[in-house]
């Protein structure tokens, strides 16, 4: 991949030198860089937003409150994980902060949720099939409110940013709801060998 995207700017630079247009390169490459900053910059604010919020959540025990209410449905999807294991707080705050559209907020707990679940593994060499429903779940991850794609279509002047919602909401759900099923067929799948 290093190979194709090498070739690619350097023959960019090539044929913009040889059309004498190299300034055009200089002023893509300022230009591109300024609108990456002012993006990371719009960003911030929606990702602390989140972190903070999650935190005070965490620290008032709301977590432990939302994991025993939605404990029913993680039981079907984590039957080996133990009831009241620190595990399924991460798991929820994860799929939480993925469902708001926080994607960048949701890594640092679905990394905690991934250590959390090696605790429960006896084969630390093999993902367990805990781990293995995290991580479908995780990657289709149903999506309510688009918030960072809906900050970013705003951050590029867009008149309506978020009427993406819908859509985003229908495409996630569909995603989530395949990869619950492709987890259970290859579940039972497994048991059978």
């Amino acid at each position: 991949m290093n190979y194709v995207f090498s070739f690619l700017i350097l023959s960019g630079i090539f044929v913009a030198a040889i059309n004498g247009r190299v300034d055009v390169i200089v002023n893509a490459a300022v230009t591109s860089a300024e609108g990456a900053v002012e993006r990371a910059i719009s960003l911030i604010a929606v990702i602390s937003l989140w972190l903070g919020i999650a935190r005070v959540a965490e620290k008032a025990g709301l977590i432990d409150i939302m994991s025993r209410a939605i404990a029913p449905f993680f039981r079907w999807l984590f039957p080996s994980i133990p009831k009241g294991h620190p595990a399924l707080g991460c798991i929820l705050m994860n799929l939480s902060a993925n469902m708001l559209g926080f994607g960048s907020a949701a890594t640092p707990f679905g990394l905690k949720a991934m250590q959390e679940l090696q605790t429960l593994n006896e084969k630390p060499d093999t993902a367990t099939e805990a781990m293995c429903t995290f991580l479908a779940i995780n990657t289709s991850s149903v999506t309510i409110v688009p918030a960072t794609l809906v900050a970013l279509r705003a951050s590029a002047g867009s008149k309506n940013p978020s009427e993406i919602v819908g859509a985003v909401l229908f495409a996630t759900a569909c995603s989530t709801l395949a990869a619950i099923v492709g987890d259970y067929v290859m579940r039972v799948i497994n048991h059978k060998k």
